[in-house]
């Protein structure tokens, strides 16, 4: 494992900035993540730092940041504003990016996914990474946040708890086998919305979720430069 040094950044958003955090490995490959939080919360929530110590210290370039808004289109709009200032950086050059985010911080990786593959025909971003997507609202299955999910073209891991109660189990996999991209889903296994399980410490429960993120992300490095 590597070391790797953190840098803070204002980024410019509007009239205003979005505070992020760079995770910068002592040898970067090729490849970066970007990675934001859900409706509560900021870029410091636990899950997040976890899964960025992991991934930075094997040489994935990190970069969280805090967006507070609890609209869906000002989140992506942040979100959209983050990607085109990594992608424009000339201090970091990446092949590649994998966008994700916790609760609702992943439907904004969704949304902006969308976006700007519609906009751009980009190839720039390589994966989708999903912590507890909240696919409906607690015992409201009848009204899915999936649309974005069926124009997405690049690869996605969906991370849930198998008793999340805003992602019925049965639900995911019916939207995830109808989705036209490589789709995988890694069971957290009786875990509820917050990643919590009785018996298990959140530690462990993240190495579990870290492990299975960056054993994703290498598969996909590795079969581009097959």
């Amino acid at each position: 494992m590597a070391g790797f040094a953190e840098v803070k950044v204002k980024i410019p958003f509007g009239n205003k900035y979005l505070n992020a955090i760079f995770s910068v490995p002592d040898k970067i490959l090729t490849h970066g993540v970007i990675l934001t939080h859900g409706a509560g919360g900021d870029m410091n929530f636990s899950h997040l730092v976890s899964l960025v110590d992991y991934l930075a210290s094997r040489g994935l370039l990190c970069l969280r940041f805090t967006c507070k808004g609890l609209n869906i289109a000002y989140r992506t709009k942040a979100y959209k504003t983050v990607v085109e200032y990594l992608k424009s950086s000339g201090e970091y050059k990446l092949s590649g990016v994998f966008l994700g985010g916790r609760s609702m911080g992943s439907r904004a990786a969704v949304s902006v996914t969308r976006q700007i593959s519609q906009d751009d025909n980009e190839d720039f971003i390589r994966g989708l990474i999903f912590l507890s997507y909240p696919l409906h609202r607690p015992k409201l299955q009848s009204k899915l946040r999936d649309e974005d999910l069926f124009f997405i073209k690049c690869p996605v891991l969906f991370v849930s708890g198998s008793e999340d109660e805003m992602c019925e189990k049965k639900i995911l996999e019916g939207v995830a086998s109808k989705m036209k991209t490589p789709t995988k889903i890694h069971w957290i296994e009786k875990a509820n919305h917050g990643m919590a399980i009785k018996g298990r410490t959140p530690d462990d429960i993240m190495m579990e979720i870290s492990t299975q993120v960056f054993l994703w992300i290498k598969e996909i490095i590795e079969q581009e430069y097959k």
